[in-house]
């Protein structure tokens, strides 16, 4: 696929805070920073990879851009129009442009509900077409995700957990999207399952000119499906860099001991990664400065008073971190 150029989905200084409820007799405890200033684009035709540890943000960027979680601040464009703001109607159009694939793919399918039923439910709820035609495209869905028609009889329980993310997907993709959020969809499917569901999205994305961002902590997935890759931690993002670049030269303290727990068969390169992991000092969250400045083996005096910015060091790379200067090369 060649490189693509035009933005579909511009995301800028998105953040997302919740306020924890007060305790009797006390008082509200402090705002959590799901995300907090989250700024990037996601161009037509590509697969944005988004990965951090769990907990830094990552699911909720990806909510928060389909108005499933309502953001805090900032600006999301999709095709140009924001979408923060966007009323109840205009949102329930553009519900037709953006869909999800989730986690988890038993418990985001009806359990009452037959597969026909649950693929042709989006097409009720947005009136296309009879209902000739809606079976016809259950059938078709069912194919696209190389299931038989007679599974459209079938319920949830009786497949294998791949079969039912091929069912989440084919639902997502009853509506003709451009644009799929990818929960974390392989995390809680077995390997070689795994491997067959990401060629079905990418075959997917070649077939039906789709636009991804592939959320997930497995860097190896990542690293297979994506074009570009960003990687987020307690709430904001600190390095982004094409698949390829990212991989081969990462430059964030914190990707390179996302890195380090990646099992490699050069034990150079392991160990020459996993030296930062020593460094490690504290996991808790930083009050002030840069954020992973209590685990950074490399931290300078300015990480913990102030905040580094995200700034392109490499052409097309960006890393938010003191210790790397433009144009640094490892």
């Amino acid at each position: 696929m060649s490189q693509p150029n035009t933005s579909l989905i511009e995301v800028e200084g998105l953040k997302k805070y919740y306020q924890p409820q007060a305790q009797m007799f006390g008082s509200p405890g402090d705002v959590m920073k799901a995300v907090d200033g989250v700024s990037f684009e996601i161009r037509q035709g590509e697969t944005l990879g988004l990965v951090g540890e769990s907990g830094c943000g990552k699911s909720t960027v990806g909510r928060s851009i389909l108005r499933l979680v309502e953001p805090t601040a900032g600006h999301i464009r999709f095709e140009g129009r924001d979408l923060v703001g966007m009323s109840r109607p205009e949102l329930r159009k553009l519900r037709r442009e953006m869909q999800i694939v989730f986690q988890d793919p038993y418990s985001s399918l009806n359990p009452r509900m037959t597969v026909g039923q649950i693929l042709e439910e989006p097409l009720i709820i947005h009136r296309c077409g009879d209902r000739s035609y809606r079976r016809a495209r259950v059938s078709e869905l069912l194919g696209l995700v190389g299931l038989p028609d007679e599974h459209a009889r079938r319920y949830p329980h009786e497949f294998s957990g791949g079969q039912r993310q091929r069912i989440g997907i084919a639902r997502a993709i009853a509506l003709g999207p451009k644009f799929i959020v990818c929960d974390e969809p392989v995390s809680a499917l077995d390997v070689s399952v795994q491997a067959q569901v990401v060629n079905l999205l990418q075959d997917l994305q070649e077939r039906l000119g789709l636009t991804y961002l592939f959320i997930s902590h497995g860097l190896p997935v990542v690293r297979h499906i994506a074009t570009r890759v960003g990687i987020m931690y307690a709430g904001k993002l600190v390095e982004m860099a094409a698949a390829s670049e990212l991989f081969a030269n990462p430059l964030h303290p914190y990707t390179r001991l996302l890195l380090s727990a990646v099992p490699n068969p050069d034990p150079g390169a392991r160990t020459r990664l996993a030296a930062l992991e020593a460094g490690r000092v504290d996991s808790s969250r930083a009050t002030s400065g840069c954020a992973f400045h209590p685990r950074c083996p490399i931290r300078r005096p300015e990480c913990v008073d102030q905040e580094p910015e995200l700034i392109e060091v490499t052409s097309g790379h960006f890393v938010s971190c003191f210790a790397v200067a433009p144009g640094q090369e490892t």
